[in-house]
């Protein structure tokens, strides 16, 4: 799926999402109308500082971040509600730095309805913690 290919009445309504966040201390809202499409008389923005969607674990996944980051993300873990309307995602994003305190994200997604697609309403810095074996072993 391709933000491209969305009717321009969806894209509009999905600009007007707000989405939480909490960066190095610095707490949303933000509306996605900031990661599709804008541009500025006073930053240089291209298509690649777009959002896209993401192909995770079968789920068509809309990340409010820009698109040059895909290559360097990876999935850690997805976490499906038990109805199927919401994903919480775990990702590392080595974009600016690949330590455990520097690269770590989760997400949770909604699924928007009548749509085959999710939209991220939280995106969260997360320090990277490896399961711990008293979650994956018998004792």
């Amino acid at each position: 799926m391709k933000v491209d290919d969305l009717s321009p009445g969806l894209l509009e309504r999905i600009k007007t999402v707000r989405w939480d966040r909490i960066i190095e201390k610095h707490e949303g809202p933000e509306d996605y109308k900031y990661q599709i499409g804008y541009r500025s008389d006073y930053i240089e923005f291209t298509e690649e500082d777009d959002a896209e969607f993401l192909e995770i674990e079968g789920h068509s996944v809309l990340l409010p971040i820009a698109r040059k980051q895909h290559p360097n993300i990876t999935i850690l873990r997805t976490i499906p509600s038990a109805d199927g309307n919401t994903l919480t995602i775990f990702l590392k994003d080595t974009t600016y730095g690949d330590g455990m305190f520097q690269a770590g994200y989760m997400s949770i997604c909604e699924k928007v309805a009548g749509e085959d697609f999710f939209l991220a309403t939280l995106y969260h810095e997360w320090f990277i913690i490896e399961p711990n074996p008293i979650f994956t072993s018998q004792v």
